[in-house]
């Protein structure tokens, strides 16, 4: 495995774990979406720039459910 694939396996792996866990705390919605943020970058870095965009938007929406979930 090269280490653009190994990228992409940790950012899809930290969005599994961190939308699974989400309901425990705010914390993990800040972390998918950072995750998020990481899977648009490898999209981008391996020229499937759909995936990109897509994972880009994710990041925006959990950002906003980050922002508005009460504390």
């Amino acid at each position: 495995m090269d280490a653009l694939t190994l990228f992409g396996l940790f950012a899809v792996t930290a969005m599994l774990v961190a939308y699974a866990l989400e309901d425990r705390s705010h914390w993990f919605v800040l972390t998918f979406a950072m995750a998020c943020v990481l899977g648009s970058a490898y999209g981008f870095l391996q020229g499937a720039w759909p995936f990109g965009v897509v994972e880009a938007i994710w990041a925006v929406v959990a950002l906003r459910r980050w922002h508005l979930r009460p504390r």
